[in-house]
């Protein structure tokens, strides 16, 4: 592969990336403290299922139509997880473990007798990250900007559904640019690995390391010739567990300050 073509596709691959941490990052921080760790999947999953459903229908891939089916499919389970927390708060993570299956097992029987279908499950799954142009970044990039928009100025306020139907866009986008697994990944992580900095320095902390582990994931997996996605999960976790190994510990001075101050 020349210097040229490798650089035309690693630079999408990693705007790609820098846009599904742009949200993923802050929307991580709140799944971690609200203890629904899983959500990301499942409403990735459903999402999928709803692209999975349009494709078997026969409209074309990555048209307004797959896209309103894929939207709508995940809206649909933010309206049920908001029941569920609302009814049944106590086994929220359990159910939405259940979802999940249920959304994954769809996903299977929908892609039944198709010819091609064990690699489309695949590309859902893993992603493609590296085949992302910018006729797909565009329309992503703004509805990023609008979701972080909506995030940063409505966030104490956006109650349970609010919260669910924000976090549903940003997932129904992103699965489709880099796959199920490197959305979770992208959504845990990071803040996961920075659970114990002080706020100030959390969020820089966090993007820092998704970027960096993007940007090195796409040239070992260029350089080895290995799947993208999983490279880059896997970077995302070597260097996730770089920085909660530094960083301060429970009972740290730094969180003791961090606690005075507040």
């Amino acid at each position: 592969m020349s210097a040229s073509l490798e650089w035309g596709l690693l630079l999408p691959a990693f705007l790609a990336g820098l846009l599904v941490l742009a949200t993923h990052v802050p929307l991580g921080m709140q799944v971690l403290a609200r203890g629904i760790v899983f959500i990301d999947l499942a409403i990735a999953q459903i999402a999928g299922m709803g692209v999975i459903a349009a494709d078997r229908l026969g409209f074309e891939p990555q048209g307004w139509a797959v896209q309103l089916s894929a939207v709508s499919a995940a809206l649909l389970g933010a309206a049920v997880f908001t029941y569920t927390e609302k009814r049944w708060p106590e086994v929220q993570e359990a159910l939405i473990g259940v979802v999940f299956v249920l959304a994954a097992s769809g996903g299977a029987l929908l892609l039944a007798g198709n010819p091609h279908g064990g690699e489309q499950l695949q590309d859902l799954l893993v992603g493609q990250i590296l085949w992302a142009s910018p006729a797909q970044l565009w329309p992503t990039a703004w509805l990023t900007a609008i979701l972080l928009g909506v995030w940063l100025r409505w966030r104490d306020h956006l109650g349970r559904f609010g919260f669910y139907a924000v976090f549903a866009c940003a997932v129904t986008a992103s699965v489709q640019l880099v796959g199920v697994y490197l959305v979770f990944a992208s959504l845990i992580v990071p803040a996961l690995a920075t659970r114990h900095y002080p706020p100030r320095w959390r969020m820089p902390l966090a993007y820092s390391l998704g970027g960096i582990s993007f940007a090195l994931g796409l040239l070992l997996s260029a350089w080895s010739d290995l799947p993208s996605g999983a490279v880059i999960v896997w970077m995302l976790a070597g260097f996730g567990v770089l920085g909660s190994w530094v960083g301060p510990k429970s009972g740290d001075p730094l969180l003791s300050d961090q606690g005075k101050a507040a």
